[in-house]
């Protein structure tokens, strides 16, 4: 029987402290389990990486599986493609396991662990050697992410809308040009672009909700509303989930796109980089895989 390499955050609080807890006793009953609690990015590829075919099970949000499948892809791909990796949700926003239909639970998470099906899911990589395994944005996006980054602690998944109101109150709009497959499907003033894996960001916003991860495919989002009426309007389009329907939203798919222009910030799976003034994402169908509840819904290449 498989023997599971439990990952834990080494400064977790004592609440997430209960959760992984819980979710190692549920499946220490079943498995062998050893429990990692590395320290920092350096350490958690090091222990992501040596799990010498043993599920790793990541007790984190977004954050934490992005820097287990970047650490695992540079190591090696064929290292990534054969790691089965689980999830039980730490995070602030967890919009991964949320779309994936990962519970919140931990110990129903780590169930999910040990009685789950291994889905092959897509990987967004960059040019700047990162990845994206849900979302990236950049524009409004990010710079809303950056206003929330002091305030989770305080606010939890309450603090992305609350930074991106005051973001979209005192950012201005960026002139950018957005390349899909080589064809450009946008350039000028741009509120945000999204490159979505998966539905949602920020805790639940559902940025692209036709999103997939296993379609082997690129969901891109181009944002045109500068103006302040418009802002509001796409604000209040975006939390009814309407967005998708207006003249200033711009949705395609693709395997490659390349966001260039003025420097911008991008949040990877809520990783924010520095201003970039280009940027390319191209889509690696199928390249890693995460336990999921057996019988979820897929769509296949």
């Amino acid at each position: 029987m498989t023997g599971v390499l439990l990952v834990a955050n080494a400064e977790a609080g004592s609440a997430e402290d209960e959760r992984v807890e819980a979710a190692g006793a549920v499946l220490a009953a079943a498995r062998d389990v050893e429990v990692a609690r590395p320290e920092g990015a350096d350490a958690l590829a090091d222990a992501v990486a040596g799990a010498q075919g043993r599920v790793v099970v990541l007790a984190g949000g977004d954050g934490t599986v992005h820097l287990a499948v970047r650490a695992l892809l540079h190591r090696d791909p064929e290292l990534l493609a054969a790691t089965t990796l689980g999830l039980v949700p730490l995070g602030t926003g967890n919009d991964l396991a949320n779309g994936l239909g990962i519970p919140d639970d931990p110990a129903e998470a780590a169930r999910v662990c040990l009685n789950g099906t291994a889905r092959r899911l897509d990987l967004v990589v960059t040019d700047t050697d990162d990845v994206v395994v849900n979302a990236s944005h950049a524009g409004l996006g990010a710079a809303a992410a950056a206003r929330s980054a002091g305030m989770k602690d305080a606010l939890g998944p309450l603090a992305y809308p609350l930074g991106a109101l005051i973001a979209g109150v005192r950012e201005a709009a960026w002139d950018l040009t957005v390349t899909l497959d080589g064809e450009v499907i946008h350039s000028g003033r741009t509120l945000m672009v999204g490159i979505a894996n998966g539905p949602s960001i920020g805790g639940g916003t559902r940025l692209v909700p036709p999103a997939l991860p296993d379609d082997g495919l690129l969901d891109v989002l181009v944002v045109t509303a500068v103006g302040p009426a418009a802002r509001l309007a796409f604000g209040a389009a975006l939390r009814d989930e309407a967005h998708l329907d207006r003249d200033d939203v711009r949705h395609a798919r693709g395997r490659c796109v390349t966001v260039a222009g003025d420097p911008v910030p991008h949040d990877l799976d809520g990783e924010l980089t520095d201003d970039l003034p280009t940027c390319t994402y191209t889509v690696r169908p199928g390249a890693w895989q995460m336990l999921v509840r057996s019988g979820a819904g897929t769509r296949g290449r």
